[in-house]
């Protein structure tokens, strides 16, 4: 625990076995008090990979998307009590070193949010990402600073941390399930006023690391404008959009049947109810 808060990471898992175990390896010891693993329908043996280490998992029937991955890793994540929740893709492309300086931010109640950015520091384009990923991330990110009017050095890392609040509050069932979920996400944190930080985070691109290919990219960033310019008419009133509004579809509602039925019997008797 940080400060007497639970710190749970979440790991959104689709066909990681072969960097699984460098991922864990690289976890700061005393910190991370609890690991989940949502394995979206893996084609290798991901989820076999994950119990062998001793980490929980949640097996997907069926691909439910990047999206659908992590509104089942949040949700679980509320209902056995973590404070503190990191998301990192076990696909080594993250380094898991920043775990302990993330949940830091978060515990001290300063930030709400803390994204571990590709762009501050060395930056992206020394750990590998294609130049093209590149330019649409600085174009997209400019776009989004100026429709949200906050000030990110990026809104495309996957690797981020949340307090319990922000997962409590945010409508994240309104939200896709695929990529764009990510932006969406982050959208709603500027529109409900939580406070957003970052860290430099080295990342890396190699051939095992999980990567859209450019035509997911193409999609993903018309996701993107179409986000911004959502919430800027959100916010000025000329179409309301259920994604900013309060009281909408939330994570910490009743589990559905289809979920319940890939959480183990034991996992639903031990874990700790939800805080109130």
């Amino acid at each position: 625990m940080i400060n007497g808060k639970k710190v749970m990471v979440v790991l959104p898992a689709y066909n990681a076995a072969k960097t699984l175990e460098r991922t864990i390896q690289d976890v700061p010891g005393g910190v991370v008090d609890e690991f989940l693993l949502v394995d979206d329908c893996s084609r290798d043996d991901t989820a076999e990979k994950a119990k062998e280490m001793g980490i929980p998992v949640i097996r997907h029937d069926q691909n439910r998307g990047y999206g659908g991955n992590q509104k089942t890793c949040y949700k679980e994540a509320l209902r056995q009590g973590a404070d503190i929740v990191i998301m990192l893709h076990p696909d080594y492309q993250y380094t898991p070193k920043l775990i302990g300086a993330m949940a830091w931010l978060v515990a001290s109640e300063e930030f709400d949010v803390v994204l571990g950015s590709r762009i501050l520091g060395v930056g992206a384009l020394k750990g590998g990402m294609p130049l093209y990923k590149y330019v649409a991330n600085r174009f997209l990110t400019f776009v989004e600073n100026i429709a949200l009017g906050i000030k990110l050095s990026e809104y495309h890392t996957g690797y981020r941390a949340f307090s319990r609040k922000v997962l409590e509050t945010l409508p994240l069932n309104e939200n896709s399930d695929d990529f764009v979920f990510d932006n969406q996400m982050l959208a709603q944190a500027a529109a409900f006023d939580f406070n957003i930080g970052e860290i430099s985070c080295p990342t890396r691109y190699f051939a095992e690391a999980s990567s859209i290919n450019f035509r997911r990219s193409c999609i993903y960033g018309l996701g993107v404008l179409r986000t911004a310019a959502q919430f800027r008419l959100h916010k000025w009133g000329w179409k309301r959009n259920r994604m900013f509004m309060p009281g909408m579809r939330g994570l910490t509602g009743p589990l559905s049947p289809e979920l319940l039925r890939t959480i183990p019997a034991a996992a639903l008797t031990e874990a700790p109810a939800p805080h109130p």
